[in-house]
């Protein structure tokens, strides 16, 4: 403004020189007393007041935080200026950090500013993991609001088929974008990563990626565990594992990851995230197998199965912290892999079988009713040229999705609540080949993340490069 200020405000014996006009067009107070000359001013401090005038000239609050949020507040009511409550608002919610998140969350709670409270809920849940293991912000929270973190973290987005592509030349993770039927390069994983002989698995919308083996300057298993956040877009390592392993499982079950076996390994462990710590749980029966071949959750249970002539199906009960063997399938096919769906698990596998010579090798689809405790096969699938290469499985909804390098078949299960025989939802395949990455190198993983929605991840409408 271009002329002198013309009214003058006094707090605590302190004056500061304003303009009538500047003051009217932002607060009812001012505005009220337009006519006065000299104003003293009263549950207002300095500081507060010098961060509002401040506001009245710039439209800005630069120098609001967790630590003068609060009498700042005060005095945008006392002086009744709205757009100033806003404003430092959303100054202390630029600043949303791990060490003051519980401030700021405690502070719009009792200052009733429900976007800061919202925005507290959201950051929280965007990191998650770093949040559960801080007893000072975890611990203080009801259980209502933990459930709620939580909630937000997993509704942040929508679920994606992922794929990691593991191999000597570098390793990716691609996203399939459902509408444009294409894969796209989402991020790069970690340098430092040994993804031969890796697993991977989710837990709370993570990607834990565990285990491997180097491949220079010699062999060596690696015990390292790393972890993607995909609202942060960021890599960081947790507690390496009691005891490296390569072709090992990873599962999640209850909010803790299980490492089971590896090559030649019998040891099971199981990783705790809220105390970022490995600690050994049942092994797997000695002579189960060399190699766990699949692994997946059901029903509370994780379902191991391995072993080259009668596929043994093993069970691990958490809560009795013991393995049983369940009833076996001895397919006379190489498994591909196996993923469960409500109380079934299903389990694919590729290649002709003995006594169809010269048949070019389809898929073939066994479920197993978790609640009855017997197999059945589901359906079939006969190509007509070039016979199905093995791959691996992910579920989201219910699709089952079946990946590898040459392209992806789809396994839909029904609908409309058609059933068969065993109680096991009727499921077919469908006609179409859908593309796969392209240029893939290695073998792909697939998986199912929640991810964020293109503007909050500034993902661009053409495909991703790096």
């Amino acid at each position: 403004m271009s002329e002198e200020p013309d009214v003058v405000l006094e707090v605590c014996g302190r004056r500061v020189r304003a303009h009538k006009a500047a003051l009217s067009d932002k607060s009812d107070y001012f505005r009220a007393r337009a006519s006065r000359e000299v104003l003293r001013l009263k549950g207002v401090t300095y500081a507060a007041l010098r961060l509002l005038l401040e506001y009245v000239y710039t439209g800005r609050m630069r120098a609001v935080g967790p630590d003068n949020l609060a009498e700042v507040l005060s005095g945008a009511r006392v002086l009744q200026m709205p757009g100033a409550l806003l404003c430092a608002a959303e100054a202390a919610r630029a600043q949303l950090r791990l060490h003051n998140c519980l401030q700021l969350l405690t502070l719009a709670k009792k200052q009733r500013l429900p976007e800061l409270r919202e925005a507290a809920y959201r950051f929280m849940g965007d990191h998650y993991l770093q949040v559960l293991r801080d007893p000072a912000i975890y611990g203080r929270l009801s259980g209502a609001e933990r459930d709620l973190i939580l909630r937000r973290r997993l509704e942040a987005g929508r679920p994606c088929l992922l794929a990691a592509e593991v191999s000597d030349g570098g390793c990716l993770l691609h996203a399939y974008h459902e509408t444009a039927q294409e894969w796209r390069v989402l991020t790069r994983l970690p340098e430092e990563a040994n993804t031969k002989g890796c697993a991977m698995c989710v837990l709370y919308n993570y990607l834990f990626l565990a285990g491997g083996i180097t491949t220079t300057p010699g062999a060596k298993l690696s015990d390292k565990v790393f972890c993607y956040n995909p609202l942060t877009d960021t890599w960081s390592q947790v507690k390496p594992m009691g005891q490296p392993r390569s072709q090992l499982k990873l599962l999640a079950l209850d909010g803790y990851l299980y490492a089971v076996g590896g090559e030649c390994l019998f040891t099971v462990e199981r990783y705790d995230p809220r105390a970022d710590r490995w600690s050994p749980v049942a092994p797997l029966p000695k002579g189960a197998f060399a190699v766990a071949h699949e692994a997946t959750t059901c029903n509370g249970e994780i379902y191991v199965s391995g072993g080259s002539l009668f596929y043994r199906l093993l069970k691990y009960d958490p809560k009795r912290d013991e393995w049983r063997e369940c009833p076996y399938n001895s397919s006379r096919r190489r498994s591909a892999d196996m993923v469960a769906y409500k109380s079934f698990i299903y389990r694919f596998d590729v290649g002709a079988s003995r006594g169809e010579p010269g048949q070019a090798g389809g898929v073939e689809v066994f479920r197993y009713n978790t609640v009855a405790k017997h197999w059945s096969q589901c359906t079939s699938l006969r190509p007509t040229s070039n016979p199905v290469q093995p791959f691996r499985c992910a579920t989201l909804g219910s699709t089952i999705y079946c990946v590898n390098r040459t392209g992806m078949l789809r396994f839909s299960l029904s609908q409309n609540g058609e059933v068969e025989a065993d109680g096991g939802l009727k499921g077919s395949f469908d006609a179409e080949l859908y593309k796969a990455p392209s240029d893939t190198k290695g073998v792909l993983l697939p998986f199912v993340l929640i991810l964020p929605e293109k503007e909050k991840m500034g993902e661009p409408e053409s495909p991703l490069t790096l």
